[in-house]
């Protein structure tokens, strides 16, 4: 792991704002700021799928390359704190992920929790909210959001059969045009709303998106498929065009009010 003296909550990929996308990577990297250490794991435990989610990082900024749009990543592990989750949720900062206890958040002092939350994932939000503002009044229309994540193979002793899944909520515009593209190659297996279910009160789609109207999709893609660069960049290719045609769509292109199957907003 790469550490600095000062420790950046997000990166900033510039792009052409008028196009009207914006990435973002809520899990992008594994980084601990320096004074947090290791949170008492060894490190083998960063090169797995609690640590961060593998192979976006490199998906999202070929991506954003392709498409010459902006993107926001997180640089922080999600170990340290979630920012796919909501303030208020229980998992926000895990205390056991997938079999692993983290020392370092055990016990958890309110003080600490609203640390990090001022440094590390409310900075983050911030970054995403202005660049969504930014986008929306740069092209004049409703900003399409895509979120980048990916999955393990294999969680809890299953297997996933999905190569890819998409997530989403009430707004079915992208998400449904997405799985289509994605399906049409009969090699992949596509998910709808699988291998989790899009309906995260308080997530990133959810607080970005969602409470605004704005038109948008997650996209989970298997880690075994993007853990190596010529997996990422064939994956980032194969993505390009299905978010351009996407977004170049009337109904896209709309502001529209869905609310949340995770409660009224």
């Amino acid at each position: 792991m790469t550490r600095s003296t000062v420790f950046a909550p997000f990166d900033l990929i510039e792009g052409d704002r008028s196009r009207g996308i914006v990435l973002v990577a809520d899990h992008a990297r594994r980084e601990l700021p320096e004074e947090y250490g290791a949170l008492g794991l060894p490190a083998a435990e960063f090169e797995r799928h609690i640590a961060y989610d593998i192979g976006v990082e490199v998906v999202t900024r070929e991506l954003a390359s392709l498409l010459g749009v902006p993107a926001v990543l997180a640089n922080f592990s999600r170990l340290l704190i979630d920012p796919n989750r909501g303030e208020d949720d229980p998992t926000l900062i895990r205390q056991l992920y997938d079999g692993t206890i983290v020392p370092g958040n055990y016990p958890m002092p309110a003080e600490e929790r609203e640390r990090r939350l001022e440094r590390f994932y409310r900075p983050y939000h911030d970054a995403v909210a202005a660049v969504v503002a930014s986008v929306a009044q740069k092209s004049g229309r409703a900003p399409f959001v895509f979120s980048v994540h990916s999955f393990t193979p294999v969680m809890q002793g299953r297997a996933r059969p999905w190569h890819v899944g998409v997530l989403w909520d009430l707004d079915d515009r992208a998400p449904h045009a997405l799985i289509e593209a994605l399906a049409a190659d009969k090699d992949l297996v596509v998910g709808d709303n699988e291998p989790y279910d899009g309906a995260l009160r308080g997530d990133t789609m959810f607080r970005h998106a969602i409470v605004n109207g704005f038109p948008h999709a997650l996209i989970e893609i298997r880690q075994d498929l993007i853990a190596d660069a010529k997996g990422a960049l064939a994956w980032a290719e194969r993505l390009a065009p299905i978010v351009d045609a996407i977004n170049r769509r009337p109904d896209i292109q709309a502001v529209k009010m869905f609310g949340s199957r995770t409660g009224p907003l």
